[in-house]
């Protein structure tokens, strides 16, 4: 059983423009069936939680404009606890709102916060990491994110240099976190491979609500004073205008640099159970099953003749034929068509709003 304490936080309120066609500013990816598998990346992303999270424990926090969707698409979930930013403000603001109104109710929270549109393929490896996550958070004054093992010298990715000399006396897999590395060019990405203590930085992070919240009231007093001065307002009918009025004085930072880069007791669990950020058709390319072509096809009726190294996501269409390409994108979504050549797919951010 779940812990009545445990509480997910999911981060859904980006609009993935680098997936277009099949991610527009009105459906974002986190909404949509990616992986062809009938769940979309934000249902998948509760299901992966199950039997660690209560249902009535699981946050999303989101626009007014995607409310609806998240509505839609995880009715599980209390209408409350789908909490709508009125402006976009970077990750710092959207957790110290959540994580007040979680106190708020139950000071004995345990808090795992990540985004909504991520893949992970190995469920039970994943279920395992954050449960002895949440474990070692429990009792300690601790802020901990995982840190996924590279498997190639990634350019796209931040990553965490750990400590691996010394692990945590109360979990033997939690390492003390020596720095934060913004994304590097190839050369430094091949060296971090080679020192091997440093991980991908995945933006899970797990702590439990006084701790994050103590944070905030030391590194970000004047965010602090906010939420602080928001909490006779939470769980009742006038939360919604007094946030609409008051969250866009937040100053706009992540999380990383208003806490985690300043915070002494910041660990790192690394973990390996086939995590990607799902954020170009690149990544999709990487993490998706591939023929003996290194295609990947996903939709009802896709073949391939004297083509490889594509991606082709065609969900609508009722038959797809490809002949000779090589190291293309070929994705449609409610009658617009991309064809794209892989290595230029840096490109459709250009035209995905034209």
């Amino acid at each position: 059983m779940a812990s009545s304490n445990n509480h997910l936080v999911i981060m859904a309120g980006g609009i993935g423009s680098r997936f277009w066609p099949m991610s527009t500013q009105e459906c974002p990816k986190q909404f949509i069936d990616v992986m062809g598998c009938g769940r979309t990346l934000i249902q998948l992303t509760v299901d992966r939680f199950s039997g660690v999270c209560p249902q009535e424990n699981v946050w999303v926090v989101t626009s007014e404009k995607y409310a609806g969707l998240v509505r839609e698409q995880l009715p599980e979930i209390p209408e409350e606890n789908i909490l709508k930013e009125p402006c976009r403000r970077n990750t710092a603001p959207c957790i110290a709102y959540v994580c007040w109104k979680i106190k708020t109710r139950n000071p004995k929270a345990n808090v795992v916060v990540t985004p909504s549109d991520h893949v992970v393929m190995n469920i039970a490896e994943f279920q395992r990491v954050i449960s002895s996550a949440l474990d070692y958070t429990r009792n300690s004054d601790a802020i901990l994110t995982l840190g996924m093992k590279p498997t190639r010298p990634e350019t796209g990715y931040g990553y965490i240099e750990a400590d691996l000399t010394n692990p945590s006396a109360s979990n033997k897999e939690i390492f003390r976190v020596d720095s934060f590395r913004e994304k590097p060019d190839l050369e430094t990405a091949e060296r971090y491979i080679r020192q091997n203590n440093y991980f991908w930085n995945a933006g899970i992070f797990i702590w439990n609500v006084n701790t994050i919240v103590n944070a905030f009231r030391i590194y970000q007093p004047e965010m602090a004073e906010i939420f602080t001065a928001l909490m006779p307002h939470y769980y009742t009918p006038s939360e919604q205008e007094e946030v609409n009025k008051h969250f866009p004085e937040c100053e706009n930072i992540s999380v990383d640099y208003a806490i985690l880069e300043k915070s002494d007791e910041i660990y790192v669990f690394p973990a390996d159970f086939g995590w990607s950020d799902l954020g170009t058709w690149g990544s999709l390319h990487v993490q998706m099953p591939r023929d003996l072509h290194d295609n990947v096809c996903i939709g009802q009726d896709v073949t391939m003749y004297e083509s490889r190294n594509c991606v082709v996501h065609t969900m609508q269409e009722k038959k797809v034929v490809i002949i000779g390409l090589e190291g293309y994108i070929v994705a449609e979504n409610d009658g617009q068509l991309l064809i794209c050549k892989l290595e230029d797919e840096q490109r459709i951010k250009e035209f995905s709003d034209k």
